[in-house]
Protein backbone atom coordinates (compact mmCIF):
# COMPACT_ATOMS: atom_id res chain seq x y z
CA UNK A 1 0.00 0.00 0.00
CA UNK A 2 1.25 3.46 -0.87
CA UNK A 3 0.59 6.62 1.11
CA UNK A 4 -1.61 9.28 -0.44
CA UNK A 5 -3.18 6.98 -3.05
CA UNK A 6 -6.84 6.10 -2.70
CA UNK A 7 -7.46 2.41 -2.03
CA UNK A 8 -9.94 2.45 -4.94
CA UNK A 9 -6.98 2.84 -7.33
CA UNK A 10 -5.80 -0.69 -8.18
CA UNK A 11 -2.19 -1.36 -9.06
CA UNK A 12 -3.23 -1.95 -12.69
CA UNK A 13 -5.06 1.39 -12.83
CA UNK A 14 -2.11 3.17 -11.19
CA UNK A 15 0.20 1.63 -13.81
CA UNK A 16 -2.12 2.73 -16.65
CA UNK A 17 -2.30 6.28 -15.28
CA UNK A 18 1.50 6.42 -15.07
CA UNK A 19 1.90 5.08 -18.62
CA UNK A 20 -0.50 7.60 -20.16
CA UNK A 21 0.98 10.60 -21.95
CA UNK A 22 -0.31 14.07 -22.77
CA UNK A 23 -3.50 13.80 -24.80
CA UNK A 24 -4.17 10.16 -23.93
CA UNK A 25 -7.69 9.44 -22.76
CA UNK A 26 -9.17 7.19 -20.11
CA UNK A 27 -12.82 6.16 -20.18
CA UNK A 28 -14.54 5.68 -16.84
CA UNK A 29 -17.42 3.53 -18.04
CA UNK A 30 -20.69 2.68 -16.38
CA UNK A 31 -21.62 -0.96 -15.76
CA UNK A 32 -23.66 -1.11 -18.98
CA UNK A 33 -20.93 0.17 -21.32
CA UNK A 34 -19.67 -2.28 -23.98
CA UNK A 35 -16.05 -1.86 -22.88
CA UNK A 36 -14.68 -5.12 -24.23
CA UNK A 37 -16.27 -4.44 -27.62
CA UNK A 38 -14.73 -0.97 -27.69
CA UNK A 39 -11.12 -1.47 -26.63
CA UNK A 40 -8.58 -4.22 -26.05
CA UNK A 41 -7.28 -2.58 -22.87
CA UNK A 42 -9.98 -2.87 -20.20
CA UNK A 43 -9.59 -2.69 -16.44
CA UNK A 44 -12.23 -3.69 -13.89
CA UNK A 45 -13.35 -1.51 -11.00
CA UNK A 46 -16.48 -3.43 -10.12
CA UNK A 47 -18.51 -2.06 -7.26
CA UNK A 48 -16.94 1.40 -7.47
CA UNK A 49 -18.81 4.51 -8.53
CA UNK A 50 -17.30 6.85 -11.08
CA UNK A 51 -17.36 9.68 -8.52
CA UNK A 52 -15.20 7.55 -6.16
CA UNK A 53 -12.74 6.84 -8.97
CA UNK A 54 -12.62 10.51 -9.96
CA UNK A 55 -11.80 11.32 -6.34
CA UNK A 56 -8.94 8.80 -6.40
CA UNK A 57 -7.61 9.63 -9.88
CA UNK A 58 -7.64 13.43 -9.95
CA UNK A 59 -4.99 13.99 -7.26
CA UNK A 60 -2.66 11.92 -9.50
CA UNK A 61 -3.75 13.12 -12.93
CA UNK A 62 -3.42 16.50 -14.66
CA UNK A 63 -6.34 17.37 -16.93
CA UNK A 64 -5.49 18.66 -20.41
CA UNK A 65 -5.35 22.45 -20.69
CA UNK A 66 -5.27 22.53 -24.51
CA UNK A 67 -8.40 20.56 -25.40
CA UNK A 68 -11.66 19.81 -23.59
CA UNK A 69 -10.47 17.42 -20.85
CA UNK A 70 -13.90 16.09 -19.84
CA UNK A 71 -16.31 14.43 -22.27
CA UNK A 72 -19.65 12.75 -21.64
CA UNK A 73 -22.22 11.17 -23.91
CA UNK A 74 -25.08 13.34 -25.14
CA UNK A 75 -28.59 12.07 -24.56
CA UNK A 76 -30.09 10.05 -27.40
CA UNK A 77 -33.19 11.65 -28.92
CA UNK A 78 -36.28 10.49 -27.05
CA UNK A 79 -34.29 9.50 -23.96
CA UNK A 80 -34.01 11.40 -20.68
CA UNK A 81 -30.86 12.74 -19.06
CA UNK A 82 -30.51 12.96 -15.28
CA UNK A 83 -28.56 16.20 -14.63
CA UNK A 84 -27.68 14.96 -11.13
CA UNK A 85 -25.12 12.57 -12.64
CA UNK A 86 -23.02 15.35 -14.17
CA UNK A 87 -23.51 17.49 -11.05
CA UNK A 88 -22.19 14.69 -8.85
CA UNK A 89 -19.13 14.24 -11.06
CA UNK A 90 -18.47 17.98 -11.23
CA UNK A 91 -18.65 18.32 -7.46
CA UNK A 92 -15.90 15.72 -7.15
CA UNK A 93 -13.88 17.07 -10.08
CA UNK A 94 -14.00 20.66 -8.81
CA UNK A 95 -12.85 19.59 -5.36
CA UNK A 96 -9.52 18.79 -7.09
CA UNK A 97 -9.66 21.13 -10.12
CA UNK A 98 -11.71 24.18 -9.05
CA UNK A 99 -11.56 25.81 -12.48
CA UNK A 100 -12.83 22.70 -14.34
CA UNK A 101 -15.51 23.41 -16.91
CA UNK A 102 -18.56 21.26 -17.47
CA UNK A 103 -17.96 18.21 -19.65
CA UNK A 104 -18.37 18.51 -23.39
CA UNK A 105 -21.29 16.34 -24.58
CA UNK A 106 -20.84 14.32 -27.76
CA UNK A 107 -23.05 11.97 -29.75
CA UNK A 108 -23.21 8.33 -28.63
CA UNK A 109 -21.33 6.99 -31.65
CA UNK A 110 -18.67 9.71 -31.43
CA UNK A 111 -18.23 8.69 -27.78
CA UNK A 112 -17.83 5.05 -28.85
CA UNK A 113 -15.19 6.08 -31.38
CA UNK A 114 -13.26 7.95 -28.68
CA UNK A 115 -13.52 4.87 -26.44
CA UNK A 116 -12.06 2.70 -29.21
CA UNK A 117 -9.05 5.00 -29.39
CA UNK A 118 -8.71 5.55 -25.64
CA UNK A 119 -5.62 4.43 -23.75
CA UNK A 120 -7.78 2.36 -21.41
CA UNK A 121 -11.43 1.73 -20.52
CA UNK A 122 -12.22 1.23 -16.84
CA UNK A 123 -15.43 -0.72 -16.24
CA UNK A 124 -17.02 0.47 -13.00
CA UNK A 125 -20.02 -0.41 -10.88
CA UNK A 126 -21.70 2.89 -11.87
CA UNK A 127 -25.35 2.28 -12.77
CA UNK A 128 -26.39 5.82 -13.70
CA UNK A 129 -27.65 6.12 -17.26
CA UNK A 130 -25.25 8.23 -19.37
CA UNK A 131 -22.73 7.87 -16.55
CA UNK A 132 -19.65 7.40 -18.76
CA UNK A 133 -16.95 10.07 -18.77
CA UNK A 134 -13.69 10.48 -20.67
CA UNK A 135 -10.71 12.22 -19.08
CA UNK A 136 -7.95 13.62 -21.31
CA UNK A 137 -4.56 13.69 -19.64
CA UNK A 138 -2.60 16.91 -19.57
CA UNK A 139 1.00 17.82 -18.90
CA UNK A 140 2.10 17.34 -15.31
CA UNK A 141 3.68 20.56 -14.02
CA UNK A 142 7.35 20.37 -13.21
CA UNK A 143 8.44 20.65 -9.62
CA UNK A 144 11.41 22.95 -9.16
CA UNK A 145 13.97 21.88 -6.62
Amino acid sequence: MLKGISPCISQDLLKALAEMGHGDEIVLADAHFPGYSMNTRVLRADGLSIAALLDGILPLFELDAYAPPLVMMAVVVGDKLDPAVESRYLKTIRSHVPQAKSPERIDRFAFYERAQNAFVVVMTGETAKYGNIILKKGVTPTIET
